[in-house]
């Protein structure tokens, strides 16, 4: 029997850095949110926001790159995962990938947004500004950021359906966690669109509806980083062109 090998490296060793990196994206993805944005983001307050991210800017700058290395990460995630899924459907795990990679580089370009304020409040150029005006500009920013990370989420919910379209049709791992990843899915689009067309109904919702996206994703990353993928079943799973 031919041995299959994932990206040039045996599947079970592929499939555990792939869990591996999936914590380091959750891990960094909480940081960056729940204990730099959410903390030091005051809403609806520009002016206390402005003296929070002052008085934390090493910390908020840490958020920052915290995120930028989580990024890093999915990029070299989604690629595993495509090279595992496309043994199931090569059409189908092109499309999840290519959701993953533009939710990425939108997520990246709008992550501008979250380094924006700390720039504005701190750039000498602007100091002639009444602070009323620089403060509302550095928290629009920032708001900004929630907007376009929610776009983001749009095409990542769409990865995550696909994905779990995937992971139920294959036969190397459990169909639970394929149905887990559809709803966390259809959980990101609905948050997403109901900040977008219902902001509140959004608030209401918010965080709760995240929660179910939080369990799928920790429970796919701790069985690939434990269990890993079923390799009988993965070698008797040739790669289907369509």
């Amino acid at each position: 029997m031919t041995r299959v090998r994932l990206l040039d490296m045996p599947p079970q060793g592929a499939a555990r850095i792939a869990g591996f990196l999936y914590l380091l994206v959750i891990a960094g993805g909480l940081f960056a949110q729940v204990f730099v944005r959410d903390r030091l983001i005051v809403g609806g307050d520009a002016t206390a926001t402005a003296d929070s991210l002052l008085q934390h800017a090493t910390l908020y700058r840490l958020g920052f790159g915290v995120h930028l290395l989580y990024l890093l990460c999915a990029t070299v995630l989604a690629v595993i995962l495509y090279d595992m899924l496309r043994r199931v459907s090569a059409s189908l795990a092109l499309l999840a990938l290519s959701f993953d990679l533009v939710a990425i580089t939108v997520e990246g370009i709008h992550l501008l947004n979250h380094l924006a304020p700390l720039l504005m409040l701190t750039d000498s150029g602007l100091a002639g500004m009444e602070p009323s005006q620089l403060h509302a500009m550095a928290y629009a920013q920032a708001r900004l950021f929630a907007y376009g990370f929610g776009i983001s989420l749009v095409f990542f919910g769409a990865f995550c359906i696909v994905t779990g379209v995937l992971i139920y049709r294959s036969r190397f791992l459990p169909r639970t966690l394929g149905v887990m990843m559809v709803i966390a899915g259809i959980c990101y689009l609905t948050n997403s669109f109901a900040l977008f067309l219902a902001p509140g109904l959004a608030s209401l919702l918010f965080p709760y509806i995240l929660m179910p996206c939080l369990i799928a994703e920790l429970s796919l990353a701790l069985w690939l980083l434990v269990k890993g993928i079923d390799m009988e079943k993965l070698e008797a799973s040739p790669v289907v062109q369509g």
